[in-house]
């Protein structure tokens, strides 16, 4: 009997760490995308969008959720002139961590 629960013990911490896996993932993707749009909002491109976009990746190891993403992206857009609310901008977040999230679970 005790092998059973064990066994399915196992089965959910897999399924768990799985889980984690995609979700990092996809948040980096997300970031990613994100960094890449609030870029071209601010008139960046190539290169230039590219370390915004791996700034906003980075920016994501400060603290945990969303809110440090968040941040930076509302200061450099006040700091650009860029006319975004922060509705938008997290509506935006949440849109393209969807789609990250639907492609990191085909790509496994």
């Amino acid at each position: 009997m005790n092998n059973t629960f064990d066994k399915r013990e196992e089965g959910f911490e897999v399924k768990f760490a799985r889980e984690e896996k995609l979700k990092f993932k996809a948040t980096v993707r997300r970031n990613k995308n994100i960094g890449l749009w609030a870029a071209g909002l601010m008139g960046l491109e190539g290169e230039a969008a590219d370390e915004y976009a791996s700034a906003i990746v980075k920016e994501d190891f400060l603290e945990p959720g969303d809110e440090d993403v968040f941040r930076k992206i509302r200061r450099d857009f006040d700091a650009a002139g860029v006319e975004q609310s922060d509705h938008q901008i997290r509506r935006t977040m949440r849109e393209m961590l969807a789609a990250a999230m639907e492609e990191v679970r085909k790509e496994e």
